[in-house]
């Protein structure tokens, strides 16, 4: 079964929730302003992929974590960024207590 790319979908989500256009988004992370829009509307379409450094680019303008956009459902996606607001022990805390749950 082949899966549908999820970064259009993820990227178009967290930009809308920054309230941030294509072009601005696309300027921020090192684009020329005569492309910006253009490109970014590119990536959530799906007919390009951004690569790996200006997805990260976007993630850290976007305030998500690098994850996020790999997410292929909403409820998982808003998990990874719940989760990295979450201090480190926070998260070992939550392993924990996720983990006893599992194995009960």
């Amino acid at each position: 079964m082949v899966r549908e790319n999820p970064i259009p979908t993820r990227l178009k989500q967290a930009r809308k929730k920054a309230k941030i256009t294509q072009k601005d988004l696309g300027i921020k992370i090192g684009m020329e302003p005569s492309s910006a829009s253009g490109r970014m509307n590119h990536y959530e379409k799906g007919r390009h992929t951004p690569d790996i450094t200006a997805l990260q680019r976007m993630a850290d303008e976007l305030g998500v974590p690098l994850n996020y956009f790999f997410c292929e459902d909403d409820s998982t996606a808003e998990l990874v960024c719940l989760i990295d607001k979450l201090s480190e022990d926070e998260k070992i805390l939550l392993i924990s207590k996720l983990t006893s749950n599992v194995s009960e």
